[in-house]
């Protein structure tokens, strides 16, 4: 296995407007932001067969020590659905036992269910639910990340409200 370093954003395809804008946050010298892109590596082209689509997207996933889903109506049906790429990842990264960070558009700062692609809800994936915002993701991926190996717990969490007060 290669060495894990880099950050795998997840999305559903009609949300790579999001994704850009963590782009921009990161690119951002105003904004503490940043994270070592998985999508970097093992570039696909929108011609490439399914089998090679996959096979990329696990190989950047095999460089992942974490996973940010952008949460989001459309990541949890596709998600889900069983065919979809972005439910491959999911199963990927459930298969590699990937820290989840669900980061939600809406800026809800609980466990939504409505974002949660099924796979994660019905194994009681260890996951953690953040606000879509720089500094919460951030802390999610210092914080809940490196302790996730080593932890017992299985299901949804969220930070208090106490957290996102102190950031």
């Amino acid at each position: 296995m290669s060495y894990r370093n880099k950050t795998y954003v997840a999305f559903a395809s009609e949300n790579i407007h999001l994704y850009r804008l963590m782009e921009a946050w990161r690119d951002n010298k105003k904004i503490e932001f940043n994270f070592a892109d998985a999508h970097d590596l093992f570039i696909s082209r929108d011609t490439s067969k399914p089998e090679t689509i996959k096979r990329n997207l696990r190989q950047r996933m095999s460089n992942a020590k974490q996973v940010i889903i952008i949460g989001t109506p459309e990541a949890k049906k596709k998600g889900g659905d069983g065919v979809s790429f972005l439910a491959y990842e999911v199963e990927v990264m459930m298969e590699f036992d990937l820290p989840v960070v669900i980061a939600n558009h809406d800026g809800d700062k609980t466990v939504d269910r409505n974002f949660i692609p099924s796979p994660l809800l019905d194994e009681s994936y260890y996951t953690m639910s953040v606000a879509f915002s720089p500094a919460i993701i951030k802390y999610a991926l210092d914080d809940y990340a490196p302790g996730f190996a080593t932890s017992s717990n299985t299901g949804c969490y969220q930070y208090k409200q106490s957290v996102y007060d102190r950031l």
